[in-house]
């Protein structure tokens, strides 16, 4: 691995990338395949918003590697499904040992798809979300330049807030926003800068 230019990190592909994606495999694979591209269906985006939730105080990289696990105990985030997780199902999750047993973060993956579902009523949860997409998206070069919130973030976890979702807060629906492509924070000179196609590079 190549010494960092421009805040990157030149990796053994000759690619650039943020120093948090160059190192670790499972990564490095999301950054370039699945971070900061668009999610554009209610269940990739519900799933999304629960896992922000529950890497509240973790690594990005605890929560991709219990992924499948939470994929399993949470019906495929499907939220209808989830939705009618009863107080048992709520005390088996927290024996489940693949994932993140947290009472509230459990209550709240189940209120989230309750709310999702009320939202179908209102236009959906991707256009509710999406909504908050800004005029501009930052443009780093390093990434003690990457903002941890915006406007457009603190509007979202407020609004999301009003419609019963928890677990999302100012940096958790940031942080979700850059993982759904509602903004692009990858480093100018990294090689996937502009790759979502919302933005303009």
């Amino acid at each position: 691995m190549a010494p960092e230019s421009a805040g990157v990190v030149i990796g053994e592909d000759g690619l650039a990338r943020p120093a948090w994606a160059a190192t670790d495999p499972l990564m490095r694979n999301y950054y370039d395949q699945e971070w900061g591209m668009p999610v554009t269906d209610e269940q990739g985006l519900y799933e999304r918003i629960c896992l922000e939730g529950f890497q509240a105080g973790l690594s990005w990289a605890t929560i991709l590697r219990k992924r499948p696990a939470f994929r399993a105990a949470f019906a495929g985030f499907d939220p209808e499904a989830v939705a009618l997780f009863s107080n048992a199902d709520v005390e088996r999750l927290l024996q489940d040992q693949g994932i993140i047993r947290n009472r509230l973060k459990i209550l709240a993956t189940v209120k989230n798809a309750q709310a999702t579902l009320e939202l179908r009523n209102d236009g959906g949860l991707v256009d509710f979300v999406w909504g908050f997409r800004p005029d501009s998206t930052p443009e780093p070069r390093v990434a003690a330049e990457i903002p941890t919130q915006s406007a457009e973030s603190i509007a979202l976890s407020k609004a999301l807030r009003k419609r019963g979702f928890s677990f999302v807060g100012p940096t958790t629906m940031f942080a979700l926003m850059e993982a759904v492509g509602i903004v692009d924070t990858h480093l100018l000179a990294s090689h996937r800068r502009g790759s979502s196609g919302v933005w303009q590079v």
